[in-house]
């Protein structure tokens, strides 16, 4: 049973502070924000290199085009941006500047899924997979825990291709399984073993499950293993049919509509390779989301502890 380490930073913090720590000896590193120096936590970069960091303003579709035009002239560019309106204002652009035209842009979607709480609907990034997943050329990465963070960026400011990177504001573990040390991007890590039910989660959605398992194991002597598939296109395809294998239920959580995300991307490959687990999509409902705090919406939707051991408990008809 995973120990969770503990609380540390939010994953933006350990996205600003990486970028720091690469800019300081590339200079090809260059950010560009709309008006996000402060919610992307940037500020801090801005001070120390002042000429590695562009301000376009309330502009998502401008932002996409410079970083597009400094990709393409092999500077290593961060777009970052709120992840509602990067992922919508500036779609044509993500899919023919970015993607068609394989520039290695790094989008970073920030406050993304329902991190602006009761800021409603307007503000909840719960599309973002959906649409990406849907534009050939993108690679779509959301880190769990602080550990993961600071690599994906390592590894996405060495890319040759285009990457969409999410995150959102909480205080995330510094490293949910500080055992599971080799994160690659493309290739789902494990938080923990198990031999009972499978929970496959991404980004902030992982932790609900580390705490979901714990409960089932103590109260139940439930086994679970835990995915951080942390990359959701491409898929860990082997490590998605290996772990099907056993037969055994599983269910998948995120931060997202059920519609078009991680849920129905490992739906469509296992069934397409003849798999016939029980299985459940855990996630925000084909529905006007519910205004409140993170922590408030996730308890609504089951996106929780309590709520993660029921749905599991239910699926194994215990």
């Amino acid at each position: 049973m995973v120990e969770i380490n503990t609380i540390n930073t939010a994953n933006l913090e350990v996205f600003s502070e990486t970028l720091q720590s690469l800019a300081a000896t590339d200079r090809d590193i260059i950010v560009v924000t709309s008006d996000s120096r402060g919610s992307g936590k940037l500020v801090p970069f801005g001070q120390k290199y002042p000429e590695q960091i562009i301000e376009v303003g309330i502009a998502e579709q401008n932002l996409v085009g410079v970083a597009t035009g400094l990709a393409s002239m092999g500077k290593k560019a961060f777009a970052v941006s709120p992840a509602c309106f990067l992922t919508a204002r500036a779609l044509e652009q993500i899919k023919n500047d970015v993607a068609y035209s394989d520039n290695a842009v790094k989008l970073i979607g920030i406050s993304a899924g329902v991190s602006y709480g009761a800021l409603g609907t307007t503000h909840h990034s719960l599309h973002d997979y959906a649409v990406l997943r849907a534009i050939n050329n993108i690679t779509i990465v959301a880190p769990a825990d602080n550990y993961e963070t600071a690599e994906a960026i390592k590894q996405a400011a060495e890319m040759k291709s285009p990457i969409y990177l999410r995150f959102g504001k909480k205080a995330m573990p510094a490293n949910l399984n500080p055992d599971k040390t080799d994160f690659k991007i493309g290739k789902g890590r494990i938080i923990q073993e198990g031999n009972d039910l499978s929970f496959i989660a991404t980004g902030e959605a992982v932790l609900p499950c580390v705490e979901a398992a714990k409960l089932l194991e103590k109260e139940y002597n439930i086994s679970c293993k835990i995915i951080s598939l942390h990359t959701i296109k491409p898929l860990d395809t082997e490590l998605l049919l290996a772990t099907a294998g056993n037969n055994k239920p599983i269910i998948t959580v995120e931060e997202h509509s059920v519609n078009g995300g991680l849920g129905e991307a490992v739906t469509s490959l296992l069934f397409q390779n003849g798999c016939s687990n029980k299985f459940k999509i855990v996630g925000l409902p084909d529905d006007h989301t519910v205004s409140g705090s993170q922590n408030e919406i996730f308890n609504h939707y089951g996106i929780s502890a309590d709520g993660l051991k029921n749905t599991a408990l239910n699926l194994l008809s215990l």
